[in-house]
């Protein structure tokens, strides 16, 4: 499929995942969820979110972190938080790669911080109010720069 993959880690609210898998079809690109979920994926609300590209989506179900590790295997990971340091924008990104959301409520989990450190990336928000954005619109403005880069080379 795809040059690189979408992967999100507990995701919780059904009809942002919905949204993302509709993103994920249109950019011909795989979806991994990480389990536990917030929802069943035979819920509505994904399939009103995804409306009629669920069937064509690429999604990889895996019970764990590990799980997913081992069966995706990616080249590069890079994870998207309020709680990197270095831009979206600072990354260069290359075919296999793998971009890393946590879920709505409390982003990746708290291991991760630490563990993948380097790999950590925010999307830069330079207004005052706002801690952070919607998990679908933030894989959206991600993967298309993601895809902007690798289109161009």
């Amino acid at each position: 499929m795809g040059e690189f993959s979408i992967v999100l880690v507990r995701p919780e609210i059904p009809h942002n995942t919905g949204a993302i898998g509709r993103l994920c079809v249109g950019l011909g690109v795989q979806l991994d969820l990480v389990r536990p979920l917030g929802f069943r994926l035979d819920d509505k609300s994904i399939q009103r979110a995804g409306l009629d590209y669920w069937p064509h989506l690429d999604v990889k179900i895996h019970d764990t972190w590990e799980d997913y590790l081992a069966a995706a295997r990616p080249k590069r990971m890079f994870f998207l938080s309020t709680h990197g340091e270095k831009s979206l924008y600072a990354c260069r990104f290359e075919p296999g790669d793998a971009l890393v959301f946590g879920n709505e409520s409390s982003g990746l989990p708290p291991g991760f911080y630490e563990r993948y450190r380097d790999a950590l990336f925010r999307i830069p928000m330079p207004g005052p109010y706002a801690r952070s954005i919607n998990l679908a619109n933030a894989v959206s403005i991600a993967a298309y720069e993601c895809y902007r880069q690798l289109a161009a080379s």
